[in-house]
């Protein structure tokens, strides 16, 4: 199954500078429980910047895949060079968590997408498209503790 996991804010914008445009602890808290453990894919520019987060130390995923036309240096990961090869022949759950080319490549084979909806507009560069409401179901929808986020799950329908 594969899963994408974002957050965006009310004009859809998920990033500025290849950082968050905000930090919310309880989000960054959701997202890590969501993922620990879990399979990622990610781009290459994600992959750069979480780096800073993760130097020396192990990515708190059970495993790291980063989708790249290059080969990487970091045997903590594995390079993913043929997308549709690697969706197609899936034999486990996967998390794809950025950034907003990883997910456009992605889109056509999630079954599942985790959005966390960050109220207000805030300023940045990358934005996503909307949800798809012709393709996936809103399965779930719960505010925060905070407030200041709503946790969605849709699925493929």
């Amino acid at each position: 199954m594969v899963k994408m996991i974002w957050a965006m804010d009310e004009s859809c914008l998920i990033g500025s500078n290849n950082k968050m445009p905000w930090h919310i602890k309880e989000d960054l808290i959701y997202y890590k429980e969501k993922t620990k453990d879990s399979a990622v894919l990610m781009g290459y520019n994600t992959y750069l910047s979480l780096l800073g987060y993760y130097k020396g130390k192990d990515f708190p995923y059970k495993k790291t895949f980063v989708l790249s036309n290059s080969s990487i240096d970091d045997n903590r990961i594995s390079v993913v060079n043929n997308l549709n090869e690697f969706l197609t022949n899936l034999d486990f759950d996967l998390f794809v968590v950025g950034g907003k080319a990883c997910y456009e490549q992605c889109m056509p084979y999630a079954d599942e997408l985790y959005v966390s909806y960050v109220l207000g507009k805030h300023e940045g560069d990358t934005y996503m498209e909307p949800v798809d409401e012709n393709l996936f179901e809103l399965i779930s929808s719960k505010t925060g503790e905070s407030g200041k986020v709503r946790y969605t799950i849709y699925k493929r329908k």
